[in-house]
């Protein structure tokens, strides 16, 4: 026995010196010849977990405790190797049969609280770690521990001053300021992440995920170009980082680098084939590029990856949107929205969507939820909101949001050193929709007429080649055209800022494809929002939105951030020389009766809402025998409206619906309507132009917003105000007189025909004239160093 207790401390020596082999050599030679040895039996299974042999070492220390269950040291080891080997459940309930012998054992405690927290089992971990602290207060790791669990279970605060407590303990923790920058970035707390964050780089300068952190807060706060630089850092530190591709893909989406983004993605998901977020992202750009099929099929990887992940709901959703698929893209949006119900912006697609399919269930109660959303400062499409009832007030707090969400941190280009005050203005449109598309069609005449002698012209195309003839005829339009599309925002900002633009026009606004990021790097020296956008930016890198007094009353100018351009007729450009079809076949071809008195409404089917559609159906009920001709969107849709004409005490049958004809075509069925009813609160723009250019007179009520008032700006420039209603209860009343009194609708008609060429909304070249007038007293504020303030051009009309 002697002699076996002098071999058992020889080789416990051994043991604590470092010598794990020389150490179970004697452990082995001890039990071979007394197998009931507990001490060596035990320390033989530490020794073999030294070794990486977990599965012989759980055998042996099990036998072990066997017999001497109750002690500690035993256990507390055993503890440790079921740690390492995450056999958690068997951990726990160890910790948990050990822990009222040995109440404040620290690696029981410890251990306890980690089976825990791998198990997901948050509060137990806390109760653990609480007892542990207040044995232990000055364990450094317990803190740590304890703050990690605090932060998983969402009690934030809480694990702030657990972190907190631990960096007093241990001030230069590289990981605990990585926790802490984490936790704020949760609570987008985006300064005081980035600031965590970078106290982390400062003690550890490899710490990668410190980098992507880094590179998360500031792509939040907008800092695109200082974000792709933290990923990059971090892709250095670890080539094959998930994350950091990830995040850089993210950045590059956001700079309008689609195909880059795509070969980040790509590097993700090769180092991490089931990383939903980059399938997601790599989705998004697939999106961005016009490939649908790809982008769906990412999306569903995602999905694959982690049905929990809203954002990959939300990007299915995008695509069967654009696809016109709208109740597919309702379900994954409402699946969205389950997933992540604080995401206004979801809620407002889905509402949107809704209104596509014209689907009015909790309509009202949608329509709230967003202006209530808005006026909270939360996230909401500028676009959404102008469909909805709103108020300019609240239009502008909703860009303001969008803009300082997404663009805040947009570094600026350089100013230039000095003023061109001599030659011609350079004047650049930029715009997605140089090709077949209702922009094209309003302002190709304009293009076409600038004085070439004063100004510069150029294209910025952000969009398709259609390969159509609107394309070719925009394409010759200008001095220069230049194809962007695939070019990043900061590339297309710099090459603007060398091409020494005056002048850079805004198209697009908030509306599909919009490159906002280009205006907000400031490549120009003034900056204009025309035409694309019904609505204020909402941002200060906006000088000028072009409007009318119609659109824009004086009396509302505080609720646009830009200052305002009043052109003296309709803000809206006319081609005065667009095409109309000879034929148009009698009324039988397009589903209309002969005898009938058919009104018409040819806008999208988002902008008819249940307010207007009831008001439409007393018109119908109070003119026997007459029916309504709408634009078929979608099938669904089209059911819904017969519905609710049913619901309303309508024959459904009185509903006619038009699909897609080619644009002359489509100009030339409008002489087989009557009368052209406006929506409100977002009215007929260009469907009202066409219906003038056609010879259909346009009844509209005036709005509360731009968008609501464009029916009122073009009736005024053609000279028929007297289609213009102040109220709903009037419009309705004016379409049933018109209705029942042919000869003095014929009249109107008459006038109309006589208006069209002898008034100002189809005189394309006074029209040019007029903004070239705006375009050059801007350009004079600038030359004398003076900045942009309202502009009253000569020759305006009084406007009620």
């Amino acid at each position: 026995m002697r002699n076996e207790a002098q071999i058992l401390d020889r080789a416990l020596s051994l043991h604590n010196m470092g010598d794990i082999a020389g150490a179970a050599k004697l452990y082995e030679r001890i039990i071979k010849k007394n197998p009931h040895n507990l001490q060596a039996v035990h320390f033989l299974g530490v020794a073999e977990a030294a070794s990486g042999n977990l599965a012989r070492a759980k055998l042996l220390m099990k036998q072990s405790l066997e017999v001497a269950s109750t002690n500690v040291d035993f256990i507390e080891n055993y503890a440790a190797v079921l740690h390492r080997a995450g056999e958690h459940d068997e951990l726990v309930h160890l910790c948990r049969h050990a822990l009222p012998f040995a109440p404040a054992s620290l690696a029981l405690l410890h251990a306890g609280a980690a089976g825990h927290l791998a198990l997901g089992q948050f509060q137990e971990a806390v109760e653990l770690l609480t007892r542990l602290i207040k044995h232990h207060p000055h364990h450094f790791p317990a803190h740590v521990m304890l703050g990690s669990a605090l932060a998983k279970s969402r009690h934030h605060d809480q694990a702030l001053a657990s972190y907190h407590r631990a960096l007093e303990l241990q001030p230069r923790f590289a990981e605990a300021h990585l926790d802490i920058g984490t936790i704020h970035f949760a609570n987008r707390r985006h300064g005081e992440a980035l600031a965590a964050y970078d106290r982390a780089i400062a003690i550890r300068p490899d710490l990668v995920d410190a980098w992507v952190g880094r590179g998360n807060a500031l792509l939040d706060l907008g800092r695109i170009e200082e974000a792709t630089a933290a990923y990059d850092q971090a892709v250095a530190l670890r080539p094959q980082l998930a994350s950091a591709w990830c995040g850089k893909g993210n950045a590059l989406l956001r700079s309008g680098r689609q195909h880059d983004a795509v070969i980040a993605f790509d590097n993700a998901i090769a180092a991490e084939p089931g990383f939903a977020e980059a399938w997601v992202g790599r989705g998004t750009a697939a999106l961005f590029l016009g490939r649908h099929d790809d982008a769906s099929a990412s999306f569903d990887r995602a999905i694959a990856c982690n049905p929990q992940l809203a954002g990959a709901w939300l990007g299915k959703g995008q695509v069967s949107y654009q696809q016109k698929r709208y109740e597919e893209a309702l379900a994954a949006w409402e699946k969205a929205i389950v997933l992540n119900p604080d995401q206004a912006e979801i809620a407002a697609a889905c509402l949107r969507i809704k209104m596509h399919l014209c689907d009015w269930t909790d309509f009202e109660t949608g329509c709230e939820t967003v202006r209530s959303a808005v006026r909270n400062s939360r996230l909401v499409s500028p676009l959404m909101l102008v469909a909805v009832p709103s108020t300019p007030i609240e239009q502008l707090q909703c860009a303001r949001s969008w803009v300082t969400h997404h663009h805040s941190g947009t570094g600026r280009l350089p100013g230039r050193n000095e003023r061109r005050d001599q030659g011609r203005i350079r004047l650049a449109y930029l715009s997605a929709d140089f090709h077949q598309h209702a922009t094209s069609h309003l302002i190709a005449g304009v293009l076409e007429h600038h004085d070439r002698e004063v100004f510069e012209v150029t294209a910025i195309s952000i969009g398709p080649d259609d390969g159509s003839e609107m394309r070719r005829r925009v394409v010759s339009a200008f001095d220069r055209f230049i194809d962007a599309k695939p070019l990043g925002d900061a590339e297309i900002a710099d090459m603007i800022h060398r091409l020494e633009i005056d002048i850079l026009v805004d198209l697009k606004g908030f509306t599909q494809d919009a490159r906002t990021g280009v205006f907000a790097r400031r490549p120009a020296p003034l900056q204009v929002n025309y035409l694309g956008f019904p609505g204020t930016m909402g941002a200060e890198f906006i000088d000028y939105i072009v409007a009318d007094r119609h659109v824009i009353p004086e009396g509302e100018a505080e609720a646009y951030q830009e200052k305002i351009v009043w052109m003296p007729e309709s803000y809206q450009p006319n081609d005065r020389n667009r095409a109309i079809a000879e034929e148009v076949g009698p009324r039988a071809v397009h589903g209309l009766p002969e005898d009938a008195f058919v009104f018409c409404c040819f806008n999208d089917n988002y902008k008819i809402t249940p307010e207007a559609f009831s008001a439409w159906m007393r018109i119908l009920g109070a003119v026997e025998g007459s029916v309504l001709w709408l634009f078929e969107d979608n099938s669904a849709a089209a059911g819904n409206l017969r519905a609710a004409a049913a619901r309303r005490g309508i024959d459904p049958r009185r509903l006619v619906f038009a699909g897609r004809l080619p644009p002359d075509v489509h100009l030339a069925r409008q002489r087989c309507a009557d009368l052209f009813l406006d929506t409100l609160p977002y009215g007929a723009h260009t469907t009202a132009s066409d219906a003038l250019w056609a010879c259909l007179p346009v009844l509209t009520c005036r709005g509360q917003t731009f968008a609501g008032r464009v029916g009122v700006s073009l009736l005024n420039a053609i000279r028929l105000p007297e289609l213009v209603t102040e109220t709903p209860e009037a419009y309705e009343r004016l379409a049933i007189e018109l209705a029942h009194d042919r000869q003095r609708l014929a009249a109107l008609r008459a006038k109309l025909a006589v208006n069209r060429l002898r008034t100002p909304l189809y005189d394309t070249t006074e029209y040019t004239r007029q903004l070239e007038t705006a375009y050059a007293a801007i350009m004079r504020r600038y030359r004398a160093g003076l900045p942009p303030d309202h502009i009253r051009l000569p020759g305006e009309t009084s406007c009620p």
